[in-house]
């Protein structure tokens, strides 16, 4: 467990590091946010195992994965991720009773620290065109744009016209 530093908070707060690749602020003891953060390279391969392994082990069937895999591939149109030597982050969210506490801060200052010692010297972040709210805190923690995608049919699904990327040197 690791301290959270630079939060404006007078309660205890602590960073959680996960089993796997996420992170999990706490505050007073209770779950607010998180972020995954892991090297990009093979992402893709390794959640399609995952969903598998997954699949396998609560019984479904063959065509019941072909459908999973089928149902996420709307998004492979304007899906924008950075190249396999950067360190990804992804998956952040922070539960809205504990937005503007500077929680994803945090939880992004101890991400990067996390690819600095892994040795990259890249981050990317993706995000749904559109979230202001993640772009304005991406850009508060040094990202910037890199590129985005758009999809008419992803937008016809989600309501947002497709995805943004956002990089950094760390």
């Amino acid at each position: 467990m690791h301290g959270l530093r630079g939060v404006d908070c007078r309660r205890a707060t602590k960073i959680l590091v996960a089993r796997s690749h996420f992170l999990v602020a706490e505050f007073d003891g209770v779950p607010a946010a998180s972020l995954c953060a892991l090297p990009a390279a093979g992402i893709g391969v390794a959640a399609r195992a995952a969903i598998a392994e997954v699949a396998g082990q609560t019984g479904l069937n063959s065509s019941e994965l072909a459908a999973i895999f089928q149902r996420v591939a709307y998004s492979s149109k304007c899906w924008v991720q950075g190249s396999d030597s950067e360190w990804l982050l992804e998956h952040a969210a922070t539960l809205p009773a504990y937005q503007g506490r500077g929680l994803m801060q945090a939880l992004i200052e101890h991400a990067l620290d996390k690819g600095r010692a892994a040795g990259f010297s890249r981050a990317s972040i993706s995000f749904l065109i559109g979230n202001e709210p993640a772009e304005r805190c991406y850009a508060r923690a040094g990202f910037a744009f890199a590129e985005e995608k758009h999809d008419p049919a992803f937008q016809a699904l989600t309501g947002a016209p497709g995805f943004r990327r956002f990089a950094r040197a760390i």
